[in-house]
């Protein structure tokens, strides 16, 4: 894919196929973890989300790895991986994941992961086998984009009301109280922390989609954008940005839900990742779900029934 060119000649900033900006880092090695029960199945690699780590997809491993070759990541700046120096970029977060690569991948991602694989499927064409773009942001208003900026300037202040405060955003009141150890677990991964390295990235998540949202048509892989019915900051509004501006792209929105699909629904979205890649028992390889845009659809066994839209 050739990259975009400005007026002078000079590729533009951010255009698909650019070179890295002068300053840029260098792809550092990432922790990771390979998971298989069968041989044969694709690759596939699992972003997470700001501030979480690697083991947030525990409860999706296990439906995955039975039909891919998976590997779970930890970002920079995150879990066991390298910190994450100020300005850091989402091309160098995407770079880091290339280096991982060999081949066409399913590229799920979560949240931040979310933004990571949009850029990969920009720069990277050759490695993205397909996105799965899960509880993502894309074109927030104004609005929206203020209440993530004060999010950002509240991390800096008070790191640990941060955390708590976004615990209570992920968590509704009944699933808190069922299953109080997870809520634990993922406030003590917020905790856990550097805060240079978490700043660095939430101030990437804050503001990437900005960048991304005039490349999104030159998506070539094929795409669906899933998120939860009650997502206050990834709104099932924007998995439906998504699906519009990708070219053959589709959302997925889980009733009843809220962000942190891995975990709160694991087999609901092990469904729609697996039914996207062709691996889903009952469905075909390469195809996708029969229904058409804005219709419900139960195509996914197990799972509650999901709005879904198309965009061909």
């Amino acid at each position: 894919m050739d990259a975009v060119r400005a007026p002078d000649g000079a590729p533009q900033a951010g255009a698909p196929g650019a070179p890295a900006p002068a300053g840029a880092r260098p792809p550092v090695a990432l922790a990771h973890e390979s998971h298989e029960s069968h041989g044969t199945g694709a690759p596939m690699v699992l972003l997470h989300g700001v501030g979480l780590d690697r083991r947030m997809w525990d409860r999706c491993l296990p439906a995955l790895a039975a039909r891919h070759r998976v590997t779970l990541v930890d970002l920079r700046g995150h879990g066991a991986s390298p910190a994450a120096a100020a300005g850091v970029s989402l091309t160098e977060l995407a770079a880091d994941v290339a280096e991982l690569l060999s081949g066409p991948t399913h590229i799920v991602g979560f949240s931040l992961g979310a933004l990571v694989a949009q850029r990969l499927g920009l720069d990277r064409p050759d490695l993205t086998a397909s996105l799965t773009l899960v509880s993502s942001v894309a074109g927030r208003t104004e609005e929206e984009r203020a209440a993530v900026a004060r999010r950002q300037e509240r991390a800096a202040e008070d790191f640990g009301a941060s955390a708590w405060a976004a615990v209570d955003r992920w968590f509704s009141p009944a699933w808190r109280a069922q299953d109080p150890g997870l809520a634990q677990r993922v406030i003590d991964t917020l905790l856990a922390n550097d805060r240079a390295s978490y700043l660095a990235c939430y101030r990437v998540f804050a503001t990437a989609d900005t960048g991304l949202w005039q490349w999104l048509p030159r998506i070539a892989a094929p795409t669906v954008a899933v998120t939860g019915e009650r997502d206050p900051g990834s709104t099932p509004a924007m998995s439906h940005r998504l699906a519009e501006r990708i070219p053959g792209g589709r959302a997925v929105i889980v009733p009843g839900a809220r962000h942190l699909l891995p975990l709160e629904c694991p087999q609901e979205l092990a469904d729609v990742i697996l039914t996207h890649t062709g691996a889903h028992p009952g469905v075909q390889t390469g195809s996708h779900p029969g229904a058409h845009p804005g219709t419900e659809t139960g195509a996914h066994p197990g799972a509650h029934t999901g709005q879904e839209s198309h965009r061909s």
